[in-house]
């Protein structure tokens, strides 16, 4: 047949389930804070965000997907909704009738710019004070290393 299964121990499963209790802690807290103070859910900021710090606040939507951490069709979805809100413009590509480009409008460099304090002061209450430095250092170098490893660049830094 195949190989046999190494199954986790104790002390690897606890960490694996605090890992999925606290990853799906802290969304939905962002997901909340994003919609009650900017009318976004955290897929929409990711987007917007992530089109203000591209070079001409612009990418293509392949490319958008892949950083955003979403598919394509999810992708489709949430730059269709944030188009319609006149935060996102979306055009072919030049030189290439299959891509598209996604940009931010003035009105989505407001509206993430508007959201970015209150985002950025719940992720560090609780992302990053609940842990001493050095603890969150070796989480640091820890999430950089899976990182690196699923998606094998090898390139991250931490």
């Amino acid at each position: 047949m195949g190989d046999a299964v190494v199954w986790l121990n104790e002390r690897q499963l606890a960490a694996w389930r605090a890992f999925l209790l606290v990853s799906s802690l802290i969304e939905r807290q962002v997901e909340q804070q994003l919609r009650d103070d900017a009318q976004l859910s955290h897929q929409q900021y990711e987007v917007l965000s992530r089109l203000a710090d591209a070079p001409g606040r612009e990418l293509r939507m392949t490319v958008l997907a892949d950083i955003a951490l979403t598919s394509k069709s999810g992708l489709t979805y949430q730059v269709t909704q944030l188009e319609k809100a006149g935060l996102v413009r979306r055009r072919s590509c030049a030189g290439d009738d299959r891509g598209v480009v996604a940009s931010l409008t003035d009105a989505g460099l407001e509206k993430v710019v508007a959201a970015a304090p209150g985002h950025a002061g719940l992720v560090r209450a609780l992302f990053v004070d609940g842990l001493s430095s050095e603890e969150f250092e070796g989480l640091s170098k820890g999430l950089g290393a899976l990182v690196d490893r699923l998606t094998d660049s090898g390139t991250h830094s931490s």
